[in-house]
């Protein structure tokens, strides 16, 4: 592995939906750079563009105009099969909804990442990631005899067994009640800070934010601030400044 001293990046990020009069500009020329071993959420009003900002830096979403990077490789002139290959050897995703398979047991839905790349699994780093999570119980268990937390955890659990180069994370906490939301903003936190983790994540809970390093605010397609070292209040009065 070279060392990469930037995660992913964007230059000129530019996203247009649709065209002619009903065009609408969801980014408007956005630089940004997410620094290694760090924790950023990305905030904003709805329709700032806060998802499709997350969508094309991971690359599951092209921009219209601009470049972006990923591990110091530029995806945005790439074919779609070169980005999917470098979204699986790179990338971790943590959505809302879990995306978990229903058919296969907590275990298989961890190591699917693996799995379907062909790599062997860490068990010394799985079973660290399991204690963690506290899910060594649940291993056998399908998606659907889980609790939402427990389901969120698993799908962290499968961001994280790969050891990507960045996770991106969509509002994760968002299906959780408020103790398995601080639970698992915990060890994202955790992820971060002791295993050299990197994690982008969306988010409009000023709480969840407050655990990130930084965070980017957007409004209108553009990045109009940024916040180190945040706490909860100064959040929610950053947000009270912007549209809602």
């Amino acid at each position: 592995m070279t060392t990469v001293t930037l995660a992913a990046s964007m230059r000129g990020g530019t996203k247009d939906y649709g065209s002619g009069d009903t065009a609408v500009r969801a980014l408007d020329g956005v630089n940004v750079d997410i620094a290694r071993h760090e924790f950023t959420a990305i905030m904003g009003p709805s329709g700032s563009g806060k998802s499709t900002l997350l969508h094309t830096l991971a690359g599951l979403d092209r921009l219209t105009a601009g470049e972006s990077s990923i591990a110091d490789i530029v995806i945005t002139s790439l074919p779609e099969a070169k980005v999917t290959e470098v979204r699986r050897e790179h990338i971790g995703f943590v959505f809302q909804s879990f995306n978990l398979i229903p058919s296969l047991t907590g275990r298989e839905n961890i190591t699917l990442p693996l799995d379907i790349s062909g790599k062997p699994v860490d068990p010394a780093w799985f079973d660290e990631i399991i204690g963690i999570l506290g899910l060594g119980d649940r291993l056998t268990h399908l998606p659907a005899e889980l609790s939402g937390g427990q389901q969120q955890r698993v799908a962290v659990a499968r961001a994280l067994v790969a050891r990507p180069e960045i996770i991106f994370a969509d509002e994760p906490s968002g299906n959780l009640d408020s103790r398995s939301g601080a639970e698992l903003l915990g060890f994202m936190r955790r992820a971060v800070k002791e295993f050299g983790q990197t994690i982008v994540m969306v988010t409009h809970d000023p709480t969840a934010a407050s655990y990130a390093d930084r965070i980017l605010f957007l409004e209108d397609g553009q990045i109009v601030d940024e916040m180190r070292e945040p706490t909860a209040d100064r959040v929610l009065d950053r947000m009270k400044q912007m549209g809602h």
